[in-house]
């Protein structure tokens, strides 16, 4: 890694600077392959490695929670052949690399619906997730069949089943109430969203959570988005004043 991004980052490692939580839209695998002349699978290919590089350089770093956008509601309308090697990739990487991380205090943890994901599939999930549970160097949610409405539609739905069954009174729903019925419940909402590829959307993407954090958009795509990139984002984040709102005192 080039010392100047090292050294820049290191500034501010003894401050509150550091983002606690880092949330990844992980876009542009297909538009990069194509622009190489190469299939869209070996983008998806070279994006799972750049998904390592970002998950050891976070965690070796001190970040605390990495969020990352693997699959959404909406992916199921890619072609067939796309999306089943996408499931082939996503089970081979959890069986490659869940004791891996699980050795380097990861814990792995998914955050999405359930419904509609093939067996096989969350069969890797629920291996993954125990081979690291209790794991507490670093979270990794990853957000597969994922999708904020979705995400909000579930929680207001177990919200009204426990108002009905009076173990909560509509009068007490407030922030905290909802936020501790979404898949995150009990993590830190994230203090910096990073997208890559050059589009500058949410997507759908931890609409509720993401409130109040800094974005980055960069017109690198997924596969190229390596480490330096990463200590890229985090400086410039460093270098943001946070006011929640409010003003500058």
């Amino acid at each position: 890694m080039p010392r100047l991004w090292r050294g820049f980052l290191f500034k501010f490692m003894d401050r509150p600077k550091l983002p606690q939580h880092v949330a990844i839209i992980m876009d542009g695998n297909g538009r990069w392959a194509k622009a190489r002349g190469m299939s869209r699978t070996q983008g998806h290919l070279e994006g799972v490695k750049r998904v390592e590089e970002i998950i050891k350089s976070a965690s070796d770093i001190g970040i605390k929670f990495l969020t990352i956008y693997a699959f959404s509601t909406e992916n199921w309308s890619r072609p067939q052949d796309e999306v089943s090697m996408i499931m082939r990739t996503f089970i081979m990487v959890l069986g490659q690399k869940a004791k891996e991380l699980g050795k380097n205090g990861v814990c792995i943890n998914f955050i999405g619906r359930r419904q509609g994901v093939p067996e096989e599939v969350l069969k890797a999930m629920d291996e993954a997730a125990l081979m690291t549970t209790g794991n507490t160097a670093m979270t990794l949610n990853i957000a597969f069949n994922y999708g904020a409405r979705a995400e909000i539609v579930d929680a207001i739905k177990s919200i009204a089943s426990k108002v009905g069954e009076g173990k909560i009174k509509a009068d007490e729903i407030d922030e905290k109430v909802i936020s501790a019925h979404l898949y995150t419940k009990g993590q830190p909402d994230p203090d910096l969203l990073i997208r890559t590829s050059g589009e500058e959307r949410i997507s759908n993407f931890l609409l509720w959570q993401l409130s109040y954090a800094e974005l980055y958009f960069t017109e690198k795509c997924w596969p190229e988005f390596n480490e330096e990139q990463f200590l890229k984002a985090l400086a410039i984040y460093a270098q943001r004043e946070r006011r929640w709102g409010g003003i500058k005192v």
